[in-house]
C-alpha cells in the first residue's frame, strides 16, 4: 500500500517514515502544501496523512481542492490543532479521520489500517481473511488453520494488497504503483518473482495468472455479516 505523508516537521516526518516503512507501507514524503496539491492528485495513493499547518498552501485548503476535483482517496488529518471547531472544519472539508498531536504511533497505525479496510468495505480489525488465509498485520505473518507461514517484507506487502483487493484482476503496473514509493527502482520482473514465492508458500491456486491482464487473488475477502 502506497501512502503520501505531508508533514513539515522534519523530525516527526523521519519518525513516521521509519514507522510506516517498518509496517510494510511504501511512503512518499512532502513538506509543502503546493507540492502536495499536485502530487496527491496525480499519483495513485491508497491513503494520505496530511498536516494542516503547512508552508506554501494550508493543509485544509489542499484537502478542499482535492475533494472539489473529485479525489476520493482516504485522508487522515494529523495536526497540533485540537479544538472541536477545527476538527469539525477538517471533517467538513472531506477528511476521513483526525488525529491530534502528540499521538501514540500505534494509534496512527491502527487508524490507517481501519481507513484502508473501510475503503474496501471490510471489517475494521487487525487481520485480513480471504480464501482460507488469515493475514495478521501486527505480526506480518499469515495463517492457514493452525499453520503459521512466515513471509518476507516484500511478500507481506504484496499479499496484503492482494487480500485487500481479493477477486479483482490487478496488473503488474498497478501493483508496482501501489507497492513502491516514487523513489524506488522497479525491476521489470520483481512482482513476478514475489508472486512465485507466495505460490510456493501458499499454493499455486491462491494467486491466478490472467494472461495479458495480470493477477487475481482467488476468492473474495471475508466481510462482516
Amino acid at each position: 500500500m502506497r501512502l503520501l505523508l505531508v508533514e513539515d516537521n522534519v523530525t516527526l516526518a523521519d519518525e513516521l517514515l521509519s514507522d510506516l516503512t517498518r509496517q510494510g507501507y511504501a511512503v512518499d514524503w512532502l513538506a509543502d502544501g503546493r507540492d502536495a496539491l499536485v502530487q496527491g492528485a496525480t499519483e495513485p495513493y491508497d491513503l494520505i496523512v496530511l498536516d494542516l499547518g503547512l508552508p506554501g498552501l494550508p493543509g485544509l485548503e489542499v484537502l478542499q481542492r482535492w475533494r472539489a476535483d473529485g479525489l476520493s482517496v482516504p485522508v487522515l488529518i494529523l495536526t497540533a490543532r485540537a479544538s472541536w471547531a477545527e476538527r469539525i472544519e477538517g471533517l467538513k472539508a472531506g477528511a476521513d479521520d483526525y488525529l491530534s498531536k502528540p499521538f501514540h504511533p500505534e494509534e496512527l497505525a491502527l487508524r490507517i489500517q481501519a481507513l484502508l479496510r473501510r475503503a474496501r468495505g471490510l471489517a475494521n480489525q487487525n487481520e485480513l481473511s480471504a480464501a482460507g488465509l488469515v493475514l495478521d498485520e501486527a505480526r506480518q505473518c499469515v495463517r492457514r488453520g493452525d499453520e503459521e507461514i512466515s513471509l518476507s517484507g516484500a511478500e507481506f506487502r504484496l499479499l496484503r494488497y492482494f487480500m485487500l483487493h481479493a477477486g479483482q484482476i490487478l496488473s503488474k503496473s498497478q501493483l508496482n504503483d501501489h507497492l513502491y514509493d516514487g523513489e524506488s527502482e522497479r525491476e521489470s520482473n520483481v512482482i513476478e518473482v514475489h508472486v512465485n514465492h507466495l505460490r510456493r508458500k501458499l499454493g499455486r491456486e491462491v494467486i491466478e495468472t490472467r494472461r495479458g491482464q495480470g493477477y487475481r487473488y482467488a476468492g473474495a475477502a471475508d466481510t462482516p455479516a
